[in-house]
């Protein structure tokens, strides 16, 4: 059966339109809850938890889905604004049945949504979310007074997800000597990754740590580093971390300010995972993952597997090749044997690891990985296309794969959280790719906006 409302990444939109509105949150809270305990099998009363990026929506919604929870006859606890992977990490910890994220993750504030953890902190399967759909057509009722939920604040949660992230490194090992500039994007890890840094030793600056509703994603983070490139090159510290809005994803830059993508921190985490005996003998990237990290492995003697682009597709090729490492060009790096999910301040600190490992600077240790020039254009749509009904895209992408032959590809694909399609092309020669590349999303945009 096809999803109404759950795309790759659970739901998300433009705030004040459906389905991101007070009713439907109220409404998805009702029907998850119902789900979710059925799922517990009706022994004992049954706990959610909530946990929010730093969005002003996030209070609105946070409100609706903690009424339609309690009347559904399940417990809440409130984590307040905390990075996503804190909110997987909780709903393991404090034995809940679910984790609700409310966060539109790299979005503008104008945009927010929702995503769902299982008890495991992993990603719902696609027959739970199938299940709450099917509720969500049904008409709300309230369980009896005596069995609707109760609501309880965790006012430590922060602390406990610092002291987690730091037991994700090996005892002893410490940051000192270093200085780090760290971007919080004004979002969820604003009061956590500092903290982190700091109580591990390292001389941090911080940026993009002032949330006031609306800031999230503007003009800092991990969707636009300059401010932190600057920053570094002003200060002459050793590198920069730049996360995102609800702390999945982290990017780097150098000491020369120059962006460090999440392909080649991979690359990092591998060559140090390889050299110190316990790497496995693969890696999991997804389809827009630069060749030049596949070549660069395959050289070392692992194996590399392309995934649908997904942190979920991600997992799951992990899960089957029986690898703990994957992730995307974007940052959003999964350590498997350390945590359930994606988690910028873990992969983070698995990149710092292989960094004082080495004794490398960032600029050398990431000079192992040649990338080859990819250039990827963002083409708006009016909602949701399905590329099969344009056989003259499969055409005009037909006729790029022959001008580049077997010196590069080409990918098109409906990005799952926003109503765009991606144009990637990617190949050996960086003014050919870059020529290419805004040739084919032109044709895209003509023949998908115009028909």
């Amino acid at each position: 059966m096809s999803k109404r409302y759950f795309g790759t990444d659970g739901i998300r939109g433009l705030v004040g339109e459906a389905p991101i509105t007070p009713d439907f949150m109220l409404k998805l809270g009702w029907a998850s809850g119902r789900v979710f305990a059925r799922e517990a099998g009706g022994e004992g009363r049954c706990t959610v938890i909530i946990g929010k990026d730093t969005r002003v929506s996030g209070y609105m919604f946070e409100s609706a889905l903690e009424a339609g929870l309690v009347a559904a006859g399940v417990n809440v606890k409130l984590l307040g604004p905390m990075p996503t992977p804190a909110v997987a990490l909780m709903t393991r910890t404090q034995a809940a049945v679910a984790g609700i994220v409310i966060s539109a993750s790299h979005n503008p504030f104008y945009d927010n949504g929702i995503k769902f953890f299982s008890a495991a902190g992993s990603k719902l399967p696609d027959e739970t979310e199938l299940a709450i759909e099917a509720e969500l057509e049904l008409p709300i009722t309230t369980v009896q007074s005596r069995e609707i939920g109760k609501v309880l604040r965790v006012v430590d949660a922060a602390g406990r997800y610092i002291e987690f992230c730091k037991s994700t490194v090996p005892e002893g090992f410490n940051l000192r000597g270093m200085r780090i500039a760290v971007d919080c994007a004004h979002g969820a890890t604003y009061h956590i990754a500092p903290s982190v840094f700091s109580e591990l030793g390292a001389d941090v600056i911080s940026i993009g740590v002032q949330p006031d509703g609306f800031n999230i994603n503007e003009g800092v983070g991990s969707t636009d580093t300059a401010a932190l490139s600057a920053l570094v090159r002003e200060r002459g510290v050793d590198l920069g971390i730049a996360f995102d809005g609800d702390g999945d994803r982290v990017l780097f830059v150098d000491a020369d300010g120059e962006l460090v993508d999440g392909d080649e921190l991979i690359y990092m985490i591998a060559m140090y995972r390889l050299g110190s005996g316990y790497g496995d003998a693969g890696v999991v990237g997804t389809l827009m993952s630069n060749l030049g990290l596949e070549l660069a492995l395959r050289a070392e003697g692992l194996e590399f597997a392309r995934a649908q682009v997904g942190d979920r597709y991600v997992k799951e090729a992990m899960e089957a090749q029986g690898w703990f490492l994957g992730g995307e060009s974007s940052g959003h790096i999964i350590c498997s044997d350390v945590t359930t999910t994606g988690d910028g301040i873990v992969a983070a600190l698995q990149v710092l690891m292989a960094l004082k490992d080495s004794g490398k600077s960032l600029a050398g240790f990431r000079s192992g990985m040649k990338k080859l020039p990819q250039r990827m254009i963002n083409v708006t749509v009016a909602g949701k296309v399905d590329l099969g009904d344009y056989p003259a895209v499969a055409a005009a992408v037909g006729r790029v794969e022959a001008g580049l032959g077997e010196r590069g590809r080409v990918l098109l694909r409906p990005s799952g959280t926003e109503p765009k399609i991606r144009v990637m092309v990617e190949g050996e020669d960086a003014a050919e790719v870059d020529a290419l590349c805004a040739e084919l999303a032109a044709e895209v945009e003509r023949l998908v906006t115009q028909r």
